[in-house]
């Protein structure tokens, strides 16, 4: 992450401010992407993305933070009349004094932020995520689009010391969520739930994560709704100083099959990694990345 500070005439001098802090930071990612899910047809093609994220705070007299986020993120598969395609998305703006934080806009959303929701980043691209119970049935932030930026999306969040709780809420589908969690003797418990008026949103979800010998486990379940049941087992450890591998295993009533996929990060100092992936998706699908991350 890199920092710059804006400190202007006007902001010096207008009372009680000092100066602006805007941070830019970010990653690009480059490589190739195996896919077979359309039935009959396999494709290999270059995958790429960048993502710029900045991120902008001013501190009151008071003593609190007020800010913005927002990104400028393009994929190789956007275009200019893509949902997604390159521009800023949707800001998201919070207050945050101490362990309490109030966000409006792009909200991050209380199950998507939930702890252990995603527990691993498979390959290069995370290659279909179906190792994240929830599948997407709730708020969520969004790099490419609004998110409830557009539909009063509105949390707030809070930690006091083992203890952690979120709660969100949009017009989109009149979602209110939340969670609460607690860790304790190195690991993780977080239970969430929502209401919603669309049937296939995500009702309840509960993770534990932690470390059991060399690896990071992490067991989730979300149950969403008319979809089913999603169940999702992750585990990450080191092979040598430079090296990560991830794994999980996944079910899904919704899904015919059972998904699993296996990984592999190995740093290559600076903020760069080499990394690669094998997913067989949920649905039968093959999915599989090999490429270079680096982190600015």
């Amino acid at each position: 992450m890199k920092k710059v500070l804006f400190a202007t005439t006007a902001l010096v001098a207008t009372a009680g401010v000092a100066a602006a802090d805007v941070t830019f930071g970010g990653y690009a990612r480059f490589g190739v992407q195996y896919d077979d899910s359309v039935a009959g047809v396999s494709t290999t093609n270059v995958t790429s993305r960048f993502r710029l994220q900045i991120d902008a705070t001013a501190e009151s007299d008071a003593g609190v933070t007020f800010g913005a986020r927002a990104r400028i993120q393009q994929n190789n598969s956007d275009n200019a009349f893509s949902p997604s395609g390159t521009g800023l998305n949707g800001v998201r703006f919070f207050a945050r004094t101490g362990g309490l934080e109030v966000g409006v806009g792009n909200i991050f959303g209380a199950l998507e932020f939930m702890p252990g929701m995603y527990p691993i980043d498979l390959g290069l691209t995370g290659l279909g995520y179906d190792y994240t119970a929830y599948a997407f049935n709730a708020d969520a932030y969004s790099s490419g689009g609004d998110g409830a930026a557009g539909a009063n999306g509105f949390e707030l969040m809070y930690s006091m010391g083992d203890w952690g709780m979120h709660l969100s809420a949009s017009d989109d589908n009149d979602r209110v969520a939340g969670y609460v969690s607690y860790s304790m003797a190195g690991f993780t418990f977080a239970l969430g739930a929502q209401d919603s008026n669309l049937a296939t949103d995500t009702e309840l979800a509960a993770t534990v994560s932690g470390k059991l010998g060399m690896a990071d486990l992490t067991l989730a379940y979300a149950d969403n709704g008319t979809n089913g049941d999603h169940i999702v087992l992750a585990a990450s450890f080191d092979v040598g100083a430079a090296t990560n591998i991830e794994a999980y295993v996944a079910d899904a009533e919704s899904q015919p099959d059972t998904g699993y996929g296996i990984d592999f990060n190995h740093d290559l100092g600076g903020g760069t990694s080499l990394r690669g992936g094998v997913a067989k998706r949920l649905t039968g699908a093959t999915r599989a990345d090999l490429g270079v991350r680096f982190n600015f």
